[in-house]
């Protein structure tokens, strides 16, 4: 099954409201008309009403039943911002709290926040930074989680896998690792991928040394200590993640080289280049960034994404609402 076709099942088991708070821009409006249309949520757009009924309309887009919340005359906004003011502990005043709801991230977030909404979906037009910042302060991590980390769902015809980190932590240690292993391995699962996790490396094994190669070894071991239920070996490189041959050859007592699904990045460059090399040369559908480890399903999108990129996120968010 398509990674997709069950996240629509997972969707269409409960409708859940998924706010999409950059509401003026063309490819939000479609993919929020085209989920409210069939039914996979219910689609709230925000912004200014006249401002996105002009895009709206200027681009022939029925809205239909999707609901348009204007930010500066919503019913909640007070309540919303003196909240704000009590979660950030001092650190923003009743001015600066208002000035940070103008901002579509922080205003989506709250909305999660106050159960307005069950997921938001933004970064259409904002950073990663921007959309992880105020569901950091606002939501925070899952109890049990200390990290919040972003994955890729990369689908060709049959193949599927995730990459991960490939949006938040920079240089991530042997601790941060293990952990975002462990947060795809739960996101592999979520599409019905069964996770056998490749930490990856420039060696296999011990082919090479270096503190660079000594940190993945260590993750692989903190992960297989916390996590022994889940499949996780390395340090592998690529071709001995993915390829069986290759695989049995360079790690021939490793029950995941050659059958690996789940990609761990060893740092954030390596993964971000990783999947758009995929994405553009390798012809597959790189959806996401899936934030990981959050508390409740916001999800970030490429500045660089199309309706179609956000029409799947918003599906996906709304079965991660479901799986809560």
């Amino acid at each position: 099954m398509k990674v997709f076709e069950k996240l629509k099942e997972v969707a269409l088991q409960k409708k859940r409201t998924i706010i999409f708070p950059e509401g003026n821009d063309e490819r939000i409006l479609k993919a929020a008309a085209r989920i409210q249309a069939d039914g996979y949520a219910n689609a709230q757009v925000a912004g200014k009403t006249s401002e996105i009924l002009e895009v709206a309309q200027k681009n022939n887009i029925n809205l239909g039943d999707v609901s348009i919340i204007d930010v500066e005359k919503y019913p909640h906004l007070e309540k919303m911002t003196q909240d704000l003011v009590e979660l950030r502990h001092g650190k923003a005043t009743l001015e600066q709290a208002k000035e940070m709801l103008k901002t579509p991230p922080y205003f989506g977030t709250m909305m999660v926040y106050e159960g307005y909404a069950d997921g938001m979906v933004s970064g259409a037009t904002h950073s990663t930074a921007d959309t992880v910042r105020p569901a950091l302060q606002i939501i925070k991590t899952k109890p049990g989680m200390t990290r919040v980390s972003g994955a890729m769902i990369m689908e060709r015809e049959s193949e599927k896998y995730i990459f991960a980190d490939c949006a938040i932590n920079i240089d991530p240690d042997s601790e941060t690792l293990a952990e975002i292993a462990y947060q795809s391995a739960r996101t592999a699962k979520m599409v019905n991928i069964d996770p056998k996790v490749a930490m990856l490396s420039f060696s296999t094994k011990g082919s090479a040394k270096g503190p660079m190669v000594t940190k993945v070894q260590d993750a692989v071991k903190i992960m297989n200590e916390k996590h022994p239920e889940i499949l996780c070996d390395g340090e592998l490189q690529f071709d001995a993640a993915i390829v069986p041959k290759v695989g049995k050859a360079k790690a021939p007592n490793s029950k995941v080289a050659g059958h690996a699904n789940v990609f761990i990045f060893p740092e954030l460059q390596s993964g971000n280049i990783g999947y758009k090399i995929a994405e553009r040369l390798g012809g597959f559908q790189a959806i996401g960034p899936v934030l990981q480890g959050l508390a409740a399903p916001i999800n970030d999108l490429s500045r660089g994404c199309n309706t179609e990129d956000v029409y799947l996120l918003g599906i996906l968010t709304a079965a991660q609402a479901n799986m809560e």
